[in-house]
């Protein structure tokens, strides 16, 4: 990619409110996808394209740890680009109040264990109880593992 196209994802990716609250999120430390989806309280698969974005724009890193993703920051290796987004980004929603009312939820949200959260989450999203089971569901339930 060119410095432009780079410029067009970062500038894509900080469109979206729910993409900057993430990012905005992250700031604090590698944060696990289920905790970035308690906070936006926003359907897992969502908050998963919202992360794709980010990702694809270089403005945030990735982690897999079995079955559990964490995203962060990148570090210092990042393009000047990044770099420069993520600080603008920082600078300019510093006094914001939702920012500000992000950092109160999460601090609460990170005190939670990630497998609560969890399950909390798919509880939550099941539309109704006569809904077929995914395949995940299937799996999880065979393994004595049911939500």
């Amino acid at each position: 990619m060119n410095q432009l196209d780079d410029f067009i994802a970062i500038s894509s990716a900080l469109a979206d409110p729910n993409r900057v609250r993430a990012l905005l999120a992250l700031r604090g430390g590698e944060l696990c996808a289920c905790q970035i989806i308690e906070l936006l309280q926003l359907a897992p698969s969502t908050v998963s394209r919202h992360m794709a974005v980010l990702r694809q724009a270089g403005l945030v890193e990735v982690r897999k740890e079995g079955r559990w993703m964490y995203f962060r920051l990148p570090d210092e290796s990042a393009s000047p680009l990044v770099r420069s987004a993520l600080e603008w980004t920082r600078q300019a929603l510093a006094r914001d109040v939702q920012a500000r009312q992000d950092v109160k939820t999460l601090c609460c949200i990170v005190k939670e264990d990630p497998e609560e959260l969890w399950k909390k989450q798919a509880k939550r999203s099941k539309c109704c109880s006569s809904a077929q089971e995914t395949r995940v569901e299937v799996r999880w339930r065979k393994g004595g593992l049911a939500v």
